[in-house]
């Protein structure tokens, strides 16, 4: 039997998920959500919603914030862009990338175009992330030159749209096949020096091919169900291993991490570990001499700008980011905008920082993402390590936390009682029903879109 047709089976004999699995879940709509409200009036989302408009027809899935309707695979596009927009949406240790800005658009666009059971769509995200985590998880990632996630989260969107739609194993297996043979390779990515660019992850690409890819299979469409049978390419064992009798404490869901700041995941301990020496010494940012971070190889592959032109580059930014966070505060960095961009100030303490690799951290990524920091100020020098920063599931964001995330986004977003409508919806979860959320989402923002060329705080 082949891994695709292993994965089928499981999938396709799957008629429900353990409570804490489906608790995660809810958390991951709620967080999905509050990334897709920060980034809905983005330059890109706008943008791949123009475009989305003219490529795909008109639908019953809604586009998130807008009003407007197309099918599935356009509202998931135009949905997983606002999602991933901000880099604020969620991720997984194991997969080192982004599985919910892909799983859940393609997920809520699918139940409105099948008029499936509300009640599924939390089981169905449930089994994307785990298809799409075991996927990541088991390559080779000495042979990888990018983690970009466009490459598996198709496996995840492929997975959960095929259970939702109530596909059998055999249709299951192709729908795999040809999303993983057709999602986008980004191979581009690891050799351009263009980092600030609006491809990024990959992720609203592969959420869109990835559903395509269900709908060619129900067709009878056929790909290369041996794709995963590659034993130079995938460890079956990751793959496979526990699937069928998975414990309540390991599925993929319940180790995501959420983020606080919306960056690079790489760069929040250091961000996390100079917000903590602020907080305790009090110094003034102004007063620092020096900064020195020490991290992990992979991180010195990002672009590291010091004076990044666009928000895109700025998200991947070490040196810019921990600069923001001391002249601004860590709310600065959940949309960075236009101003930061400019602010003299950033820039200036962004020059100061200096990035160092530890081979210890090398060892412990990417199951862990640690930074240790060194704030010189005149003679002293203050040191902080972090080993989990805040999101961890070492460290979580709870349920309490989640929330304030999503008022913080929806000031200035959503009025004072839209925003309290919006999380009692989330709260609604708690029965398994999504049919609040599924609303609130489809309702277009109260104001008209700001025209700036990137987002801003002003």
């Amino acid at each position: 039997m082949t891994i695709a047709r292993a994965l089928a089976e499981f999938i396709g004999g799957r008629t429900e998920v353990p409570p804490p699995a489906l608790e995660h879940a809810k958390l991951a709509v709620l967080d999905l959500a509050t990334a897709a409200l920060a980034g809905a009036r983005s330059q890109v989302a706008q943008m791949s919603l123009r475009a989305a408009r003219n490529i795909w027809r008109q639908g019953s899935a809604p586009v998130w914030f807008s009003g407007d309707r197309l099918n599935a695979p356009g509202a998931a596009l135009a949905n997983a862009a606002s999602a991933s927009a901000l880099d604020l949406d969620d991720g997984h240790r194991a997969a080192a990338g982004h599985p919910g800005a892909a799983i859940i658009p393609a997920v809520f666009a699918t139940a409105a175009v099948h008029r499936c059971n509300p009640e599924q769509i939390l089981p169905a995200i449930v089994l994307g992330y785990e298809v799409a985590v075991r996927a990541a998880a088991a390559r080779d990632f000495s042979r990888l030159t990018t983690l970009v996630s466009g490459p598996w989260v198709g496996y995840g969107v492929a997975a959960a749209a095929s259970w939702l739609r109530g596909l059998p194993p055999a249709t299951i297996k192709q729908a795999l096949a040809i999303a993983g043979a057709t999602a986008p390779n980004l191979s581009a990515i690891a050799y351009s020096r263009v980092m600030g660019n609006h491809i990024k992850e990959g992720i609203p690409w592969a959420t869109a091919s990835a559903l395509a890819a269900v709908d060619f299979a129900a067709e009878g469409f056929t790909g290369p169900t041996d794709l995963f049978d590659n034993d130079a390419l995938f460890d079956r064992k990751t793959l496979l291993d526990g699937l069928s009798d998975s414990r309540d404490e390991e599925w993929a869901i319940r180790s995501i991490y959420f983020k606080p700041y919306g960056c690079c995941r790489w760069a929040h301990a250091a961000i996390d570990a100079v917000l903590a020496l602020q907080s305790q010494s009090g110094f003034a940012f102004d007063a620092v001499a020096a900064i020195e971070i020490d991290t992990f190889s992979w991180a010195l592959r990002l672009n590291n700008e010091i004076a990044p032109k666009t928000p895109e580059s700025a998200q991947y930014s070490l040196p810019f980011c921990v600069a923001l966070a001391l002249t601004k505060g860590a709310d600065a960095l959940i949309e960075i905008g236009a101003d930061d961009l400019r602010d003299r100030a950033t820039i200036a303490l962004a020059g100061k920082v200096a990035l160092k690799i530890d081979p210890g951290y090398d060892a412990m990524f990417p199951q862990q993402v640690p930074s240790r920091v060194r704030v010189r100020i005149g003679a002293a020098t203050l040191v902080k390590e972090i080993a989990a920063p805040l999101g961890e599931p070492t460290n979580p964001m709870d349920r309490a936390r989640l929330q304030q995330k999503f008022r913080s986004v929806a000031a200035g977003r959503l009025s004072p009682d839209r925003t309290e409508t919006f999380l009692a919806a989330f709260e609604r979860l708690s029965g398994g029903n999504a049919t609040a959320v599924m609303e609130a989402l489809a309702c277009p923002l109260e104001d008209p879109p700001l025209k700036l060329p990137w987002p801003s705080r002003a």
